[in-house]
């Protein structure tokens, strides 16, 4: 694995998961890449830092994963399943083994850097921690700024400083590579308009502003301009700056700006004590993610200013102030000057310099990045090298993760079936019988809690509760230091109980509890207190009241955690086969992938033959044929002899957990499987209005397509052919982007464009979602004389019969109050992509959510874009969400690898939380088996009886008991009003 990020950490835990050895080579002092500089992630708004910590413990712990830091890979030799790497190791100066992470080092260095993690808005020294929960946790030399003084060695109580070791290099015998090397922020000093050399700090680049505004900045999220501090109460933002630019040879779209941009707006739009003017200034509002149109409602709802300009110079006031100065042109084309008190540039993605590239011998685009062919999602130009995140172009975090894991996917099908190692068990204390002895751990999160907060006292004041034996705050309770420090408070103070008051144990509590077990400790002898949600993020303005509140929920806490008990897991045999319902594109490239690791797969479809979207679909941009893609395909699955297909057929019945699944076809067939994988697909948005039904010359793209391919289209006798973007979506009745509609159209204009040179072309758009390397075929068919005129109407253009005469499309276009009017001899309507019909029916039998569209919902929209909450069920291709054909086929990839997570165990642990019936009590009235979503009580001989692994531990039966005779082990009463007398204290 080359490269650290986000991405490069999946795909190392999914091959671990799966029993392979993964060696991880990092450049930096640190795994992680950029995600540890982001503040907050969109369109969640959730803290960085607290989504990717458990992932840099579990990478950093996880036996079967090799780290090397401070790292470069120089060579790859030999073939696919057999490669011989060599990796350079630089010296970081400090012994991992002995740092213990107590910093005192960097307090005695005399010399001082510009700290590069804080894109040098402050300084560090020449010995450091790159940030606070970095992995390795042990400080390191930089060699560039080092004097070499010896204070460091001469400081370190524990002598884990040497400044006299050297290069060394290993050679790796690996089966197969994975290039995750990132990629690079443009270089602003380019923007010469913009004059960001000049006029910093006064103009910041969007990551300098991200950690300006971050609680562990510089700045401790106060928001001021950092050349006089002053409070910030009028700024703007500036996209496209390095993307989109003829002058730098930069025509693409770096994909993540426009999300980014509205993120950090809205965080200071909430965060700030003050008023604040906020603009935006774009040329399309890329909001083609999902959830993101809904994101970007909020923001404008929330008084954020968007202004559809690309300003063209920036300069200082010249009022005596630090003021800025934009220059654009407005909406009705009048050149404006408007003053701020700090501008970002959201700038744009470049591909990094990576030699390895070129020794590997890869192809690259013309813009320097590793782009996988089509249909590929993975694969290189090398055999055996895989790549993922942005160096194969740019990405945000979900897409970064979800190929990453089908990274991890396609290397183990390479790879054969592992040999799974044995995992340490650390033995159990029997707790039984002791008196509590509770350790309560307070979190500063930076300073996302502890600048509301008074944590200190919230932890003296748990100090002083019964039971409670060790009391201390944290800067960051994730982090690997912490955890550390946790276990040895464990150990040296014989605790039997933890809380954790930190943030949401939605994110963390797995962790904690993972870190019990590990001690030695019952998982569930644990109670986290959510402070940050509930408290500081609340009660941002209160800080007294937010303190006070604290205090109550960590006596809530221990009230509760002292009447713990000790539970136990169940352990589940693992069925190794699949079941994958969707016999489209994604459906049978993950049938695929799954089988040629080894694992049997059951491929459901409902239609009598194979194909799902793809039938509909002839053309790629690159002048791919679809169609013999799909036949290749078809051909694959329907030979492989692990693949068994049943087609014209649903499910009719669901029983059974992760690990034994029981699932019963229309046909009467049982199919026993360990996992599930839903690639349903999508169906298309057609509704009443722009004459469409009642006039034949208005079409749908996918009816056009289908038309042109067939020949069935008489456009030598077309003259004028209007495209109507977002025909009905992007609405308040369908409040979404469908994200393929706009790439579709271009990948058909360019091919008209070539077969009928004649024929003229009209677009009407909103904002052209061409992002990533589609921005390329965007401007190709605006130099071909395509015209694109913007309307401004979300119920769009207004589509009228002339008789003879044709077609004629009306809308409010790019000035406001215009109309702008089009003949037309032919429409083509870009209606976007509704959820599949049969979503409610598989929701329901597979217990899996939808979100408010009616599309699958994934269990974490950043880091687990491909699971469900529901262990063991995995969602791919536009059952997710609306994508094209290549990110369907990366999604189902993705699910595969995940999937084989699971199907590569034998066996599986079972949650403890689960209901139990008292049969004493029970009177067989039916309450559970009525009330049960997961379909688990069932009736025999007169009493309830509930499968505790087939139970979710949801608690409505118990809940809703009648008799009381059902018990949510974990869940008792006692612990509950024990919870509310500490609240009352």
């Amino acid at each position: 694995m080359v490269g650290g990020g986000v991405a490069g950490i999946q795909a190392s835990l999914d091959l671990a998961e799966m029993g392979y050895h993964v060696y991880l080579a990092e450049e930096s002092p640190a795994i992680g890449g950029t995600m540890p500089m982001l503040g907050r992630t969109f369109p969640t708004n959730d803290c960085s830092m607290c989504i990717l910590s458990p992932k840099l413990v579990e990478c950093g712990r996880h036996p079967g994963i090799t780290v090397f830091t401070c790292a470069d890979v120089l060579d790859v030799q030999g073939e696919p399943g057999d490669f011989q790497v060599r990796v350079k190791l630089r010296p970081r100066g400090v012994d991992d083994a002995l740092c213990k992470g107590c910093g005192d080092c960097a307090v005695e260095c005399p010399v001082h850097v510009d700290d590069r993690f804080n894109q040098e808005l402050n300084g560090r020294r020449a010995i450091y921690k790159p940030y606070p929960q970095a992995f390795p946790n042990s400080y390191t030399v930089d060699r560039e700024n080092c004097i070499n003084c010896q204070t460091c060695v001469e400081t370190c109580g524990a002598g884990a400083v040497t400044l006299e070791a050297v290069d060394e290099e290993v050679e790796l015998p690996v089966g197969a590579v994975i290039l995750s090397p990132g990629a690079r922020l443009i270089d602003p000093a380019r923007l010469e308009s913009y004059r960001y050399a000049q006029l910093y700090p006064g103009v910041l680049t969007a990551l300098e502003f991200e950690r300006l505004i971050s609680s562990t900045g510089p700045y401790q999220g106060r928001l001021i301009r950092p050349s006089d501090e002053k409070e910030i109460r009028k700024m703007a933002w500036i996209q496209c700056a390095g993307s989109r630019d003829d002058s730098l040879n930069r025509n693409l779209c770096s994909a993540v700006c426009c999300m980014y941009a509205i993120k950090q707006a809205m965080v200071v739009m909430e965060s700030s004590s003050h008023p604040v003017e906020l603009t935006v200034f774009y040329q399309d509002m890329r909001a083609y993610g999902k959830g993101f149109e809904r994101y970007y409602r909020r923001a404008r709802d929330m008084g954020i200013r968007f202004v559809r300009s690309r300003p063209s110079e920036i300069k200082q006031a010249g009022d005596g102030s630090n003021d800025m100065r934009v220059r654009y042109l407005n909406g009705n084309g009048t050149v404006v000057q408007e003053q701020f008190d700090l501008v970002v540039l959201s700038l744009g993605l470049q591909a990094p310099p990576f030699p390895l590239a070129r020794r590997l011998g890869l192809a690259l685009n013309d813009l320097g990045f590793c782009e996988p062919g089509f249909y590929s999602g993975v694969e290189t130009s090398r055999g055996g090298v895989f790549v993922a995140g942005t160096f194969a172009g740019p990405r945000d975090i979900p897409d970064t993760v979800t190929q990453a894991s089908a990274a991890a996917g396609a290397a183990a099908a390479l790879l054969g079936p592992a040999s799974r190692t044995g995992e340490e068990v650390v033995e159990e204390r029997d707790v039984r019988g002791e008196e509590p002895r509770i350790g309560v751990f307070v979190c500063r999160c930076g300073g996302n809690i502890s600048r509301v907060v008074d944590v200190g006292r919230v932890a003296k004041g748990a100090g002083g509760l019964p039971h409670v034996i060790h009391s201390t705050v944290f800067s960051y309770s994730c982090a690997q230091d912490s955890l550390a420090a946790m276990e040895k408070a464990i150990a040296a103070y014989r605790l039997n109980r933890v809380v954790v008051a930190a943030c949401s144990p939605r994110t963390h509590r797995p962790l904690f509890q993972n870190l019990l077990q590990r001690s030695g400790l019952n998982r569930y002898l644990f109670e986290m207190a959510n402070i940050r949600e509930h408290c500081s993020w609340a009660h941002m303005a209160e800080p007294e009241r937010a303190t006070a509140k604290s205090m109550d929920l960590v006596r809530m806490a221990v009230e509760k955690v002292a009447r713990l008990e000790p539970l136990t897991e169940i352990e589940v045999t693992v069925e190794p086969a699949a079941l994958v319902v969707g016999g489209g594109i994604a459906g049978m490239t993950c049938a695929l992938d799954l089988a040629q690791q080894g694992f049997p797969v059951h491929l459901v479809e409902k239609a009598e033959s194979l194909g799902g979207n793809g039938r509909r679909l002839y053309y790629g941009l690159k002048g791919e044929d679809v169609r013999d893609l799909l036949e290749d395909l078809v051909n694959r699955v329907t030979a492989h002899p692990g693949i068994t297909v049943h087609r014209g057929c649903r499910i009719e019945e669901v029983d059974g957990c992760v690990g034994n699944f029981h699932t019963r076809l229309s046909t009467g067939v049982v199919v026993k499987h360990g996992v599930v994988v839903l690639a349903t697909g999508a169906g298309e948005n057609k509704q009443e209005g722009f004459l469409y039904g009642r006039d034949h010359r208005v079409l749908t793209i996918m009816e056009l397509e289908e038309k042109m391919a067939c020949g069935d289209l008489p456009l030598d006798m077309v003259r004028n052919l209007v495209f109507i973007q977002c025909a009905g979506t992007r609405n308040d009745r369908s409040p979404y982007c469908s994200r393929v509609c706009c790439g579709t159209a271009i990948r058909l204009i360019l091919r008209l464009v070539n077969e009928h040179p004649r024929l003229n072309i009209f677009v009407f758009y909103r904002d052209m979602m061409t992002y990533g390397f589609l921005e390329q075929y965007y401007r190709e068919a605006r130099d071909r004389g395509v015209v694109f005129i913007r309307y401004d109407d979300p119920d769009g253009p207004v589509v009228e019969s002339m008789d003879e005469q044709g077609l004629a499309v009306t809308a409010t276009g790019g000035v406001p109050g215009t109309k702008v009017s089009v003949r037309a001899d032919l429409v083509a309507l870009a209606t976007g992509i509704i959820p599949g019909e049969d979503n409610h029916t598989l929701s329901r039998l597979f217990k899996v959510p939808l979100n408010e569209d009616g599309f699958f919902l994934e269990a974490h929209l950043k880091l687990r874009p491909v699971d469900f909450p529901a262990a063991g069920v995995f969602v791919c291709g536009m059952a997710h969400g609306p994508k094209n054909v290549e990110e369907s086929v990366t999604q189902a990839r993705a699910a595969a690898a995940r999937a084989a997570t699971v199907l590569s165990r034998k066996k599986l642990r079972s949650g403890a939380a689960v209901a139990r019936v008292d049969p004493e009590k029970c009177a067989a009235c039916l309450t559970c088996v009525r009330l049960c979503a997961f379909s688990v009580p069932k009736i025999v001989d007169h009493v309830a009886v509930i499968e505790p692994v087939l139970c979710r531990g949801c608690g409505v039966c118990a809940g809703e008991c009648p008799n009381k005779a059902i018990q949510l082990l974990g869940y008792r009463d006692e612990f509950f009003t024990g919870m509310v007398k500490g609240g009352l204290l």
